[in-house]
């Protein structure tokens, strides 16, 4: 008899991505066979060559499959036979969309498309990844955002923290109005770093690379919520178990915000002269004022100058059981995998 044939099957979509990638990781290290989606064929050697650098070995229990997004093609047979699916999968835009539509649309219905297979397919619970974007993106006296919070759409935000919020809104229309028996859990993390498993760098990851390689002398005075990538993937695990998750929605963060003037700080502290080239200045409020002007990707600086949010995560700890590990360590975690990856670019002693 199969040892496997008990256990439960759990779909991933999108596997190659950072958290994706993460979240098979970690079902399979607890003995769950994992169907994972990516978006062509060619991709699927990327998710076996991020779990060897995470040393798991699948052991038959993992099938990859192709689906994308933008179509329904595929979708029904990634579903089949899956007690649970975890949507993790989202488009982020490269650059600043002409159009808010072009990042918007495709996370609602893609979204949708996914939740539709699943209820189809008699899934039992679907794990939305959401984000802080679609929470704390609005301003709030006092800066402390819980799960009841909601980032107004028509707020003048970026189109990708719009599109978090209305994906999510849509979600859980769906979920009243026709989800039939598919229960629905939603996580909402803040920037996700950590440990990379391979060289496709999530914008979180490539920051962290950045500052090492001396590609940002200045960084903006902003402050965010932070999280770690397994921890990400340990709160998709007890949202999809926990019997009185259903329905609810789990912020994911250290609490505690950070600058990037902090964390540089700290990778200048712990990796000493692989540090050498952090940042140590921040941008003016009035210089990012200024900056944004002809730099669109700056727009989002600006509507958070000033804020500083904090993360109140005492539902998914006291709900959960779930406990994120300490942001230093998760901030020098990052950049030792990029060290060991050989992904930071180290300058030649031979230059002029």
């Amino acid at each position: 008899m199969d040892p496997h044939a008990s256990k439960d099957l759990v779909l991933v979509t999108g596997g190659n991505g950072f958290v994706g990638s993460h979240v098979v990781v970690r079902l399979l290290r607890d003995g769950h066979r994992v169907r994972t989606t990516v978006r062509s064929a060619e991709r699927a050697a990327d998710v076996r060559a991020e779990l060897e650098v995470a040393g798991v070995d699948p052991d038959g229990r993992l099938e990859i499959v192709s689906a994308r997004l933008d179509t329904d093609d595929g979708w029904p047979d990634a579903v089949a036979g899956c007690t649970h699916v975890l949507h993790v999968a989202s488009p982020f835009p490269s650059g600043t969309p002409a159009d808010d539509d072009e990042v918007i649309v495709p996370a609602r219905d893609g979204t949708l498309r996914v939740l539709r297979a699943a209820r189809d397919g008699g899934v039992r619970r679907a794990v939305l990844t959401s984000s802080f974007a679609a929470i704390g993106y609005s301003p709030k006296p006092g800066g402390v955002y819980d799960e009841t919070d909601w980032t107004d759409p028509a707020d003048d935000n970026t189109a990708y923290i719009k599109s978090k919020t209305i994906a999510e809104r849509a979600a859980w229309d769906f979920i009243a109005a026709e989800g039939g028996g598919l229960e629905l859990a939603v996580v909402n993390p803040g920037g996700i770093f950590g440990p990379v498993l391979g060289p496709r760098l999530s914008s979180s990851t490539g920051i962290v690379k950045a500052m090492l390689e001396g590609r940002l002398p200045v960084v903006p005075p902003l402050h965010f919520g932070l999280v770690d990538v397994r921890d990400v993937a340990d709160i998709h695990l007890r949202a999809m178990t926990h019997p009185g998750a259903a329905g609810e929605r789990f912020l994911a963060g250290s609490g505690t915000s950070i600058s990037f003037l902090q964390m540089a700080r700290i990778l200048a502290e712990h990796l000493g002269e692989r540090a050498a080239r952090v940042p140590t200045r921040e941008l003016t409020a009035d210089q990012v004022r200024q900056a944004a002007r002809t730099d669109p990707s700056l727009r989002e600086s600006v509507s958070q100058l000033g804020r500083v949010p904090q993360l109140n995560t005492a539902k998914a700890r006291t709900m959960l059981g779930w406990t994120p590990r300490d942001p230093v360590a998760t901030i020098i975690d990052t950049a030792e995998s990029l060290y060991a990856l050989g992904l930071v670019n180290t300058p030649d002693p031979q230059a002029p």
